[in-house]
């Protein structure tokens, strides 16, 4: 079919016969058009004539699939469904007839896994490719290496308005020649730029948080472009609240209707804001939803706040965050180029010009923040566990793969060595999240297939609300304005639990392993999602089989089934087993803060309905900007019961035998992840064990915990002054040394001690006799006596306490008659004479004694005499008799 006359002037119209050419020969091609240049519908038409088989066009988002589709139909003037039709999650459009089928990139992956081949397939169009979505990186890799080993007839064919086109040529070509590019220049229409920063300086975006201030200029930027220009108006807006936010600041504007155009929005919600405006003219507040692959009808001018949210992942905490970032460069001029579709058009950058020469070019790729854990599923299932091998255009971070690798084996879904087992294909069957996949195959049994689908697709579709339970109520009432996109949800994950997963023949052929999951990228809002494992589930096989829609929860003390499970217990038990580390205990009676089983603080938002309760299992938690925390955003009550049950493979029971808090902790605990749920004492702990934490107090504590009576410290001095003087054998006996040889010297008493007390009153001196070899313990003594004789036959100690010169200390009347000073150490060592005087004072310090006679000793004897009369002062000491004491008084 030759492409309609109804857009002719349309950029690409005019590069379509390379285009065509590169696609016949060699089969694969880059093509860059700026916004609105009819690549997303000039170009499937026309391939769809010079292709064997269907033509399949990957979307990254289901509203622009759905746009696109329903646009080419028009240009035919058919319905979407005959020669153009599309398929989204839970809904699809396409008859025998249809020779067009545009997808989301999600769902593309899921069909390559399943038959890579790609039966009755002829091109494969990826839109969009700069979004750099994980599944638009999964669906180009893929793609290419089925063309390189299946399907070498199979045409590829990538598109966007701002990719990288060197780099996507060289992934879609081969190492001797790349693809060949295919540009279309120039815009459809002019598109005029404003920069219309705000008057006064914002705060910029934090976390979730944006300025009210810019949304206030937002809304005036808004009123000035309705006063300076014809036409309906796009205003971009990071997400629901902000939209909500500009919505009623616009409330009452005259002649104008406010449209919302987001990602929580039902396809039919969705699918009015694209239809043609009425006599009135519309202001669109949208998200990224509108930014590629849509014309909204009427719209000249596009006001853009300049703001993004992405998923980031924190691995540390196991942890996801939405953030408000600057949008890029790229981005800006995808949302810009929305005002040219139809006739020239001007947009309103809320920002100036010398800040958006600082925003990055490109956006940040998924894979470089995201949480992988669906990624890594799709490549196990694929058969390259790491991506080896793999036209990624950028290798996934190796620490994220690590923790998704450890998740996904946690889940049961791949063995020790990576690859794919039965229950991974199940969970990838599903068309869910990993963890979500999870809790419903393992939750169905407990609560029932029908209600366990509801609870997940609450999870998977995002609905906000604190209280999980209350929503899906809500949900089930009819009046949620996202009921209809769960109730759909709802209704494919219910039929998916009775699909057996396809057979696959697992000889390591691309998608040799069935299934896929769910993907981060084909919805319309990210959700972020835990890290940590689970553990093991309690079912192997390829699901639950069918069953009632109502299971029993608890077995009774028979073994037979118990009570159903009330709904808020279904719920948390779903959350639970999806997210097992989000186990939630209050840490003070009636309060707002959790403790969760991943060792992460909690807090609830003030005024939270679920303030107060003991247990909760956690939905979605984020990082809370300045704190170290996480907040709550979703979350159910459950019970004690229901949590064991949610986390049995976070449940440990222990002797825990430990030096804390300063003395030896002997107790049974009982722990579901980091949460204490039984401490109690033990009653007869394990010696072994008990000395081992003695050991570890010494350790950290060091050697006071110890008696050091006199005599241990005197006994350590003189050991330290042998190992100084004499080497060989004598022992170290530093702190550290002590401590690393603690068992040869403290190890019968650390046998028999139980707690700190115990070391108080070991025998140190004793102990440390056990370190010296037995000739040098029967030496001991006379190597280094602990008192020397002096002249006046008093014995006095000897002070070790500085190992390089031992100390002897006596009164100069009892040193009389001495020619020298005493040697120990065999001799080796004189000691350092502390002379003192009749009344204990120091008044000399020698080793040279002879030479103190001659010199320092008249000196002393003319100061002291006269003040000790009674003591004798010898002209001549060397030969003169020794004396105790003074001398009698005369009568």
């Amino acid at each position: 079919m030759p492409p309609p006359d109804a857009e002719p002037d349309l950029p690409v119209r005019h590069v379509l016969p390379s285009l065509l050419e590169a696609m016949r020969q060699p089969g694969a091609a880059v093509l860059v058009a700026p916004p609105g240049a009819g690549k997303t519908t000039l170009v499937p038409l026309a391939l769809a004539e010079r292709v064997d088989g269907r033509v399949v066009v990957a979307q990254p988002r289901r509203v622009a699939a759905r746009a696109a589709a329903r646009r080419m139909a028009e240009l035919l003037g058919e319905r979407v469904g005959d020669t153009v039709g599309y398929a989204v999650r839970g809904e699809r459009r396409s008859s025998a007839r249809t020779r067009i089928e545009v997808v989301t990139t999600g769902l593309l992956v899921q069909r390559l896994q399943h038959d890579p081949e790609l039966p009755g397939v002829g091109a494969v169009l990826l839109d969009e490719a700069h979004e750099r979505q994980l599944d638009a990186d999964l669906a180009l890799a893929f793609a290419i290496e089925v063309r390189a080993a299946l399907r070498p007839e199979l045409r590829l064919l990538a598109m966007s308005a701002t990719a990288p086109e060197e780099r996507l040529g060289a992934l879609l070509g081969t190492a001797a020649e790349p693809a060949p590019v295919v540009r279309a220049e120039g815009r459809a229409h002019p598109v005029d730029v404003l920069w219309a920063p705000p008057p006064r300086p914002v705060d910029p975006p934090h976390g979730l948080r944006v300025d009210p201030r810019l949304l206030d200029h937002v809304a005036a930027t808004v009123r000035r472009a309705l006063a300076e220009h014809d036409g309906d108006l796009l205003v971009f807006l990071p997400g629901a609240g902000e939209i909500d936010g500009v919505a009623g600041r616009l409330t009452g504007l005259p002649g104008t209707d406010l449209v919302r155009l987001h990602g929580r929005q039902s396809s039919a919600e969705q699918d009015a804001a694209l239809r043609p405006a009425a006599a009135r003219r519309r202001i669109v507040l949208a998200t990224a939803v509108a930014e590629t692959s849509l014309t909204v009808p009427g719209v000249r001018v596009v006001v853009d706040a300049g703001l993004s949210r992405m998923a980031r992942t924190d691995l540390a905490r196991g942890l996801g965050a939405l953030v408000t970032v600057p949008v890029s460069r790229a981005a800006a001029a995808q949302r810009a180029g929305r005002a040219g579709r139809e006739a020239p058009g001007r947009v309103y950058r809320c920002w100036s010009a010398a800040e958006h020469e600082r925003l990055p070019a490109q956006p940040e790729p998924e894979i470089a923040v995201a949480d992988l854990t669906a990624f890594a599923l799709q490549l196990a299932c694929w058969g390259s566990p790491d991506g080896t091998g793999l036209a990624l255009p950028d290798p996934p971070p190796a620490v994220a793969m690590q923790v998704a690798r450890a998740t996904l084996h946690a889940l049961g879904a791949t063995g020790a060595d990576g690859r794919v087992t039965g229950r991974g294909r199940a969970m990838a069957a599903l068309g869910a999240q990993p963890r979500l996949a999870r809790a419903l195959l393992d939750g169905a049994g407990a609560v029932g297939p029908r209600r366990a689908a509801e609870v997940v697709a609450v999870l998977a579709e995002a609905v906000h609300g604190d209280d999980l339970a209350a929503v899906w109520r809500r949900l089930r009432s009819g009046t949620d304005a996202a009921g209809s996109r769960w109730r759909a949800e709802a209704r494919r994950l219910r039929s998916a639990l009775d699909e057996p997963p396809p057979a696959q023949p697992g000889d390591g052929t691309p998608g040799g392993s069935s299934g896929s999951s769910g993907s981060s990228g084909s919805g319309d809002t990210p959700t972020a999602a835990g890290q940590d494992g689970t553990g093991p589930a309690r079912q192997n096989g390829s699901g639950p089989t069918r069953q009632d829609d109502i299971g029993p929860a608890r077995m009774d003390g028979a073994g037979q089934p118990g009570q159903v499970l009330p709904d808020d217990l279904a719920a948390g038990l779903l959350v639970g087993l999806a997210y097992p580390e989000r186990l939630a205990r209050v840490r003070q009676a009636g309060g707002e803060t959790y403790l969760m089983a991943g060792g992460t603080a909690a807090e609830l938002a003030p005024g939270s309905p679920l303030a107060g309760a003991e247990w909760l299992a956690i939905a979605v938690a984020d990082r809370a900007p300045g704190r170290p925390g996480a907040a709550i955003r979703q979350a159910a009550v459950v019970d004690g019961a229901t949590a064991r049950e949610a986390g049995a493979a976070l449940l440990r029971r222990e002797e825990e035998i430990a030096w804390s808090g300063g003395d030896v902790v002997a107790r049974e605990v009982e722990r579901l992840g980091a949460i204490v749920l039984l401490d109690r004492p033990l009653l007869r702990p394990d010696p072994a064990r008990v000395g081992t934490a003695l050991r570890d107090g010494l350790r950290q504590a060091g050697l006071e915990l110890l008696t050091w009576t006199p005599r241990a410290r005197e006994l350590r001095a003189r050991l330290a002054f042998c190992r100084h003087a004499l080497a060989g054998d004598w022992p170290e006996v530093t702190d550290a040394a002590l401590l690393d040889r603690v068992e040869d010297w403290l190890g019968p008493e650390l046998a028999t001690a139980r707690r700190r007390a115990d070391l108080s009153r070991i025998d140190v001196a004793a102990a440390l006799r056990r370190l010296l070899p037995w000739p040098e313990a029967a030496r001991l003594d006379e190597l280094a006596p602990e008192r020397l004789a002096v002249p006046s036959g008093s014995r006095y100690r000897v002070d070790y306490a500085d190992p390089a010169a031992p100390v002897l200390a006596v009164k100069l009347q009892e040193t009389f008659g001495w020619q020298d000073v005493p040697r120990i150490a065999d001799g080796r060592v004189p000691v350092l004479l502390h002379l003192l005087s009749p009344a204990g004072r120091p008044v000399a310090v020698t080793r040279d004694l002879a030479s103190f006679w001659r010199t320092g000793y008249p000196q002393v004897r003319a100061e002291l005499r006269g003040r000790y009369p009674r003591h004798p002062w010898p002209a001549d000491p060397a030969e003169a008799v020794p004396s105790r004491g003074p001398q009698p008084r005369r009568r």
